[in-house]
């Protein structure tokens, strides 16, 4: 196996996983949001598993980055992992992956720095994941050698579908009215 075939799968698994991860990292914030356990987890230990998919995802995709940045054949260069849309190859959709690397950076950051920044910056800052993984999903979906085949649509299908279920739950009106009755049981 040459080397930018090992690279190409590398970039191209490790995309294919983060994908997974970042979807289900938003059901699990959604959940985690809505104060509700998973199973036999806590509250708390849905927000551990939102944190720990968000962090492995994050991890990931430096890796598939590093990777196709390291590929001969993807030709991708720095300039194109901070300024969207200049790329030569698929300009759109690698660019809407350079917004989706730019944000998830921004999060990040900013929720490692949660107890320095404050609740208010934390939660601005965290409602950008709902750009992010539109724009991480749109990437995969349009960039990439496997790009309009049955098993990537299938898969990025199923992404969708898990995040509009979570999101119309979450801005569903008897959301905020679920988590106000948890509140008023709690303290009553």
């Amino acid at each position: 196996m040459n080397m930018d075939l090992a690279l190409w799968a590398l970039g191209r698994g490790t995309a294919i996983v983060a994908l997974a991860l970042l979807t289900t990292s938003i059901v699990l914030g959604v959940l985690a949001r809505s104060g509700r356990p998973l199973g036999s987890l806590g509250r708390f230990g849905v927000v551990d598993l939102h944190r720990t998919a968000a962090l492995t995802a994050v991890g990931l995709v430096v890796v598939h980055v590093g990777s196709l940045l390291l590929d001969s054949y993807a030709q991708l260069r720095l300039v194109d992992l901070l300024v969207p849309f200049v790329g030569a190859y698929r300009p759109v959709w690698l660019g809407l992956g350079t917004v989706a690397v730019d944000v998830l950076l921004v999060v990040t950051v900013v929720s490692l720095a949660r107890h320095r920044v404050g609740p208010r910056v934390f939660r601005a800052v965290h409602l950008s994941t709902y750009a992010l993984w539109p724009s991480a999903w749109l990437h995969a979906v349009g960039t990439g050698t496997d790009s309009g085949t049955l098993t990537l649509n299938t898969f990025a299908g199923l992404c969708l579908a898990a995040v509009v279920a979570a999101v119309a739950w979450r801005v569903a009106p008897s959301f905020a009215g679920r988590g106000r009755a948890r509140v008023e049981r709690v303290t009553s």
